[in-house]
């Protein structure tokens, strides 16, 4: 007969970022098909910047070093920020918002588990704020771009801005899907017309469908680890779904459909990986619908009526904010004790 307490053999820190690493694979690879290699780079940048910023605020805290670097959070934290950024941002760019999210976003509110807002969505927003142009134009899909870029060109236009002699940066580059909608609807074309052009595939962004089917696999695997609940990407592909197919119903030639809506911009990064952060957000099961089904209400009112063409990062920090609240009113009845 065993007898209490029964303890779980909780998996560590380390495992737990190894895994959501590994979840990112598919897509990084989605990514490299679809765009090039430069993702590569971006991704090794922001590598390099968030152990090395996160080594030296440990250090000037006067905290163990080689522990904490270990743990794997500052490796999470970079890749999804660089799966955020275009794949051929410019490097400073890169080293700008990685350093935000892991010294401001992060560390100086104490490190991991003391951090009120998702480290990574601060350093982005701080560069879609700060540098808009560049954060809204992403390069072709290869088999839509006017001129090819091998890996060593897109190597040389991160770090230099060379391109191969004539080679325009318009031969290279596009709005995304999202910017392009809010733009040629701003011009009162009818929806149907924009999402016929090239940019556009069955569903979304032309060869970003790989990308989001890819974080949707990604995302399974999570689910199948136990590392993540259901509640959280449910409640937030929902909302997001609902809300658009109401929108839809009553204007189809303005309003996008839920398949897009899923489909385009950071909809699956955002649902398996992004607002799943166990640091800042809920965690009461019932808070975790309200936090999620919000943030994706909240995305789809920023992607149509916003300045913006995607409302991740916004919502989930606007969110953040609100978690103690949702967590205090959310609280589940203590055993053996009336509400």
């Amino acid at each position: 007969m065993t007898r209490s307490p029964y303890l779980t053999n909780a998996p560590s820190v380390s495992v737990i970022m190894l895994k959501v690493v590994l979840a990112l694979i598919p897509a990084i690879f989605a990514y490299v098909w679809v765009f090039g290699g430069g993702i590569l780079v971006v991704l090794s940048i922001a590598t390099f910047v968030a152990l090395t910023s996160e080594a030296l605020m440990l250090k000037l805290r006067n905290r163990p070093v080689l522990p904490f670097l270990m743990d794997g959070s500052a490796l999470v934290t970079a890749w999804l920020l660089a799966l955020s950024l275009p794949p051929l941002a410019p490097w400073w760019l890169v080293v700008v918002g990685t350093f935000f999210a892991i010294v401001i976003a992060k560390q100086l509110y104490g490190g991991l588990g003391y951090n009120p807002f998702n480290p990574a969505m601060v350093g982005y927003a701080v560069l879609l704020i700060s540098f808009p142009s560049i954060m809204t134009h992403w390069p072709a899909p290869l088999d839509l771009a006017k001129a090819q870029l091998g890996f060593a060109d897109q190597f040389h236009y991160i770090f230099g801005g060379l391109l191969p002699d004539g080679v325009k940066v318009d031969g290279i580059t596009q709005a995304t899907p999202l910017d392009y909608l809010k733009t040629q609807l701003g011009l009162h074309r009818d929806l149907q017309d924009i999402t016929h052009e090239s940019i556009y595939g069955k569903f979304g962004g032309h060869g970003a469908e790989l990308v989001t089917f890819a974080y949707l696999l990604g995302g399974i695997y999570l689910l199948q680890q136990k590392l993540i609940t259901w509640h959280l990407p449910v409640a937030f592909l929902a909302s997001l779904a609902i809300f658009s197919e109401i929108f839809y119903l009553v204007n189809p030639e303005h309003f996008a459909n839920p398949l897009f809506h899923m489909f385009t911009g950071a909809s699956m990064l955002a649902a398996f990986f992004i607002i799943t952060d166990p640091v800042s957000g809920p965690t009461t099961p019932k808070g975790k619908l309200i936090f999620a089904g919000g943030i994706g209400i909240l995305t789809y009112l920023i992607r149509v009526y916003g300045g913006y063409p995607d409302g991740v990062a916004f919502s989930v920090l606007l969110f953040n904010i609100g978690v103690p609240l949702i967590d205090a009113y959310t609280q589940p009845r203590v055993f053996g004790h009336t509400k």
